[in-house]
């Protein structure tokens, strides 16, 4: 990790299934993370396109297909390390693709891909109830990028309520966690702060998650909650979102995490 304070922004969405006006309501907040003197821009899940599932897996696109080649160039032209929160990568199963972070470097080099490996597949007493792995594959791979700025663990929305990703995550180095998301607002008004906290705490990390909001036309779950929030290495809101499209920035002070982990050396104390 550098040793110089460095600004994060994690960009908030409303996307759909018109793929062309998320590109331009992402690339706009991008542009303007940048020119707040961002030098880490965290985008959602489901950045270029939430709507009907099965049309998902129809539109889905390669790594060198246009919505990746789309945030290289971007992450290029604003000089940023650009994370595309997820998009839908084409697999090789016909009825089911992958959900595909990617992080771009600031030349645009593709640094890290990972393919979110836990399914919200669930049934609530809400009347909530999504089968995500009807249309989507799991990944297998924990996937870490080391650049100049962090060592950054990579991870996707339902991944939050697993803990052992993100102690595997931090045991092979992570600083930063990444949790760009689409959670519902039935989950999300009871869980997303709590267990976004949990995680930076435990892990004594920086955390940054980026969310959509408001409601989508995925024929499904229609509502996500916003908030998208960056968190410290003692579980302290930075920064937090509402529920409108925008951005929000931080300061990372490298500092910051050595000072909480020489406090509390939990990673000395464990015995699992």
């Amino acid at each position: 990790m550098t040793s110089e304070p460095f600004l994060v922004a994690a960009v908030q969405l409303s996307s759909t299934s018109d793929e062309e006006r998320n590109w331009e309501e992402a690339k706009a907040f991008v542009r303007e993370a940048s020119s707040r003197g961002a030098r880490f821009v965290v985008t959602p899940e489901n950045t270029n396109f939430l709507g009907p599932h099965e049309e998902k897996v129809r539109r889905a696109e390669p790594l060198d297909g246009n919505t990746c080649s789309r945030f290289a160039r971007l992450a290029s032209a604003c000089q940023v390390h650009l994370l595309l929160g997820s998009f839908n990568e084409r697999s090789d199963e016909p009825k089911r693709c992958f959900n595909t972070s990617v992080l771009f470097s600031p030349s645009g080099e593709r640094l890290a891909v990972y393919r979110k490996m836990h399914l919200f597949d669930i049934d609530l007493s809400e009347g909530v109830s999504f089968q995500e792995s009807a249309t989507i594959k799991p990944g297998e791979e924990v996937v870490l990028a080391t650049t100049a700025l962090a060592t950054i663990g990579l991870s996707i929305c339902y991944d939050l309520r697993f803990p052992e990703l993100y102690r595997r995550l931090t045991v092979q180095g992570a600083e930063l966690l990444c949790v760009p998301s689409a959670f519902t607002w039935t989950t999300g008004k009871d869980h997303w702060e709590l267990l976004l906290r949990a995680r930076a705490v435990e892990n004594q990390c920086y955390l940054v998650a980026a969310a959509q909001c408001g409601r989508h036309d995925d024929q499904g779950l229609r509502r996500s909650w916003g908030h998208s929030m960056i968190i410290d290495p003692w579980g302290d809101v930075l920064a937090m979102a509402g529920e409108e499209p925008g951005i929000v920035t931080a300061e990372i002070r490298p500092e910051r995490i050595r000072e909480v982990r020489r406090a509390m050396p939990v990673a000395d104390h464990r015995k699992l």
